[in-house]
């Protein structure tokens, strides 16, 4: 198993990062005087970034708004987030006690997410994750992000893996499209973010639970 790669994306894989998010969402609707929004609403539009996020919450009113104005809003956001990014976050159920079991067994870790890397290790570093992962790829680690190729296969030489004996976990059609353009195989979590169910993007496996990631390791890399 020491010469296994498993690289994970980080928000609604490894933490379930939305109570943060959606509270750094709240904090510019009510600097706009506009109603909050709730968590479950505003879920599906967590894996596609703060702006986005941010524009789904506004709504049809952020059309008058200017594109120095919007990028006011994001700082905004970015300023509260940092401060409050695990006041409320914690990691899936499950993930830390494997993180590990792979570490002792020397399994390669790491991290490729869309996040940017600064805000990626602060929140590792927070809910102290960060020693479990020898790589963290962020959004501007790399020449390219998620879903181009070179995202996972720049995460995967970051920590001296090989591809053929590297696997990809995430919740998403980004993270699934990603593996697929990269050949590595890839699996899904269904308790992520995205609003279309991740079975429907066709990993190669999907669970439910971490409790079922060393099974599913098994099936796609029988001799781990």
């Amino acid at each position: 198993m020491s010469d296994l790669t498993l690289v994970f994306d980080l928000d609604g894989t490894l933490v379930d990062t939305a109570p943060d998010l959606v509270a750094s969402t709240n904090h510019v609707l009510d600097h706009l005087g506009l109603p909050r929004v709730d968590e479950i609403s505003l879920r599906p539009y967590v894996g596609h970034g703060a702006k986005h996020m941010i524009e789904k919450a506004i709504g049809p009113r952020g059309e008058a708004l200017s594109e120095a104005q919007h990028a006011d809003l994001l700082a905004l956001y970015l300023d509260y987030y940092g401060a409050h990014i695990a006041d409320a976050s914690r990691p899936f159920e499950g993930i830390v006690p494997l993180l590990e079991k792979f570490k002792t067994r020397g399994v390669k870790l790491a991290v490729c997410t869309n996040k940017m890397e600064g805000m990626s290790r602060l929140l590792l570093d927070a809910l102290d994750l960060s020693r479990y992962f020898d790589a963290v790829a962020g959004r501007d680690t790399l020449s390219a992000s998620k879903p181009h190729p070179d995202a996972l296969l720049g995460t995967i030489s970051l920590v001296g893996g090989d591809k053929t004996r590297a696997i990809m976990i995430g919740d998403s059609g980004v993270d699934v499209a990603t593996a697929k353009a990269a050949g590595v195989p890839v699996i899904g979590v269904s308790f992520g973010y995205t609003d279309t169910p991740v079975s429907a993007y066709e990993p190669d496996v999907v669970i439910d639970h971490y409790r079922e990631l060393e099974p599913a390791i098994a099936r796609l890399v029988p001799a781990a």
